[in-house]
């Protein structure tokens, strides 16, 4: 009962956000463009709460960290255990530049590609 009214709640927020500070701002400077995807093309909400998430299976979607699908990393201690590093790919070319770029890079002791 107390997560039905906490989502409740929130959908209440969440459209008041959208009308009072969203729309304001979007008047005034509209977003680039109409819609945002990722590069596999899936299409991105300007904003994600639990209430995109309250129908999900915790361990089929999310998980623990380590364990798949790894969508809270890839090692179980996170952070606490390695540092993170700062990763951008940047790509050279064809795929065969770009991989004769990283592993030079590598040769020489680079550690976050």
């Amino acid at each position: 009962m107390a997560a039905h009214h906490h989502n409740e709640e929130l959908a209440v927020q969440q459209q008041g956000w959208q009308h009072e500070v969203v729309e304001p701002v979007l008047a005034r400077t509209p977003e680039r463009q109409a819609a945002f995807v990722t590069p596999s093309g899936i299409p991105m909400q300007r904003l994600y709460t639990p209430l995109d998430v309250s129908q999900a299976d915790y361990v089929e979607h999310l998980n623990a960290p380590g364990q798949f699908p790894f969508t809270r990393g890839i090692h179980p201690t996170m952070y606490r255990g390695r540092l993170w590093t700062m990763r951008q790919y940047a790509g050279f070319g064809t795929a065969e530049v770009s991989n004769q770029r990283y592993k030079f890079l590598l040769e020489r002791g680079q550690k976050g590609l």
